[in-house]
C-alpha cells in the first residue's frame, strides 16, 4: 500500500530504483596495512572486480537498458582507466569512494580533504569528469565530513542509514548535501562475500543460498516500491559479478523491470530531482 504523502517521483512512477555498484578492486584495509601486497591471493580477488566482473556487468545493464552509478577508488581508475571509462562511455555515472578505499571515521580532515583532492584530480585526468556523489567506504564518518563533501563540490552521498527515501543533512555556508540512504540488506557481502585471507567477513564461509539472496532482495525491492520509496544497493563487481551470480542478478533485474511503475536512475539524477523538488515545496 502507497503511504499517504507519498514521494512525487518523475514519470509519475511510483517508486525509485538507483541501483550502484562499489568497483572497490583490492584496495580496503589489507592495501592501507600493507599486508595485500603479501597476499597474492586477496590482491588477485580484487583485480577480479575491474579486470574481469565490471564488463559482464556493463553488458548485462545494457541489455536490461539499466542506468547506474559506480562508486570507485581513484586508485583502480589510476591502475584500470580503461574499464573505468568503459562505465562513463555507456551512460554510467562514476562517482567517489575514496583513494584507496580509507575509513572517513577513522581519519583526520585534512586528510579526507587531500584524498577528495586527489580523487577529483585522477577523475579529471584519466575520466575527463567533475563526479558529484560520494558513498563513504566505511559506511560511516566524521562529524566534519559532510562540509568537506559540500566544499568539495559534491552534492549528494550515498553513504548513511536514516530513512528509505533521500533526506538532507544541512551543511554551514552551503546548500544541504542530499543523502541516497541504502541498507545493509541489500549488500553483496552481507550474504555471498567469503575470502581465506584475510578471514573476511569474519567467521568463515557465510555464503548463502543464492535463492534465498534472491528472495531477499525481491521482497526489499517490492516492498520500496509498493511504498513509494527509493532503493539502491551496495553490490560489488569481484562479489556479484561472477558466472553464478551473474545469473542471481539476471533474475533480479527480471524481477525489477517486469514492473512499470519504477523510476530506475543514477545516484546524481535523484540527487538533482530532489533538490528541485525541495525548492519547489
Amino acid at each position: 500500500m502507497q503511504q499517504p504523502g507519498a514521494v512525487r517521483w518523475p514519470q509519475g512512477k511510483r517508486g525509485c530504483m538507483a541501483l550502484a555498484f562499489d568497483l572497490d578492486g583490492p584496495t580496503g584495509d589489507a592495501m592501507l596495512n600493507g599486508s595485500l601486497w603479501s597476499t597474492p591471493e586477496y590482491f588477485t580477488f580484487g583485480a577480479y572486480g575491474p579486470y574481469r566482473a565490471l564488463g559482464r556487468l556493463l553488458d548485462m545493464l545494457r541489455a536490461f537498458q539499466l542506468p547506474a552509478t559506480f562508486f570507485v577508488p581513484a586508485w583502480v581508475v589510476e591502475q584500470w582507466p580503461q574499464q573505468c571509462q568503459a562505465i562513463v562511455e555507456q551512460g554510467h555515472e562514476v562517482a567517489y569512494h575514496g583513494y584507496r578505499h580509507e575509513s572517513f571515521w577513522a581519519i583526520s580532515p585534512e586528510e579526507q580533504r587531500a584524498v577528495m583532492a586527489q580523487s577529483a584530480a585522477i577523475f579529471k585526468q584519466y575520466l575527463g569528469i567533475t563526479a558529484c556523489g560520494f558513498r563513504t567506504p566505511s559506511g560511516d564518518w566524521h562529524a566534519e565530513t559532510p562540509q568537506i563533501l559540500r566544499e568539495a563540490g559534491v552534492i549528494y552521498s550515498s553513504s548513511m542509514r536514516g530513512d528509505d527515501r533521500p533526506y538532507s543533512i544541512p551543511v554551514t555556508g552551503h546548500t544541504p548535501l542530499v543523502e541516497i540512504p541504502g541498507k545493509w540488506e541489500m549488500d553483496d557481502y552481507a550474504s555471498l562475500a567469503y575470502t581465506r585471507q584475510p578471514d573476511f567477513p569474519k567467521g568463515g564461509d557465510r555464503i548463502s543460498s543464492y535463492a534465498h539472496t534472491r528472495d531477499n532482495w525481491q521482497r526489499e525491492f517490492d516492498g520500496a516500491m509498493d511504498e513509494g520509496l527509493c532503493l539502491t544497493t551496495l553490490f560489488h563487481p569481484k562479489i556479484s559479478g561472477q558466472p553464478g551470480r551473474l545469473l542471481l542478478l539476471e533474475q533480479l533485474f527480471e524481477h525489477m523491470t517486469a514492473r512499470d511503475d519504477v523510476w530506475f536512475a543514477r545516484c546524481d539524477a535523484v540527487a538533482q530531482w530532489y533538490l528541485q523538488e525541495q525548492q519547489h515545496d
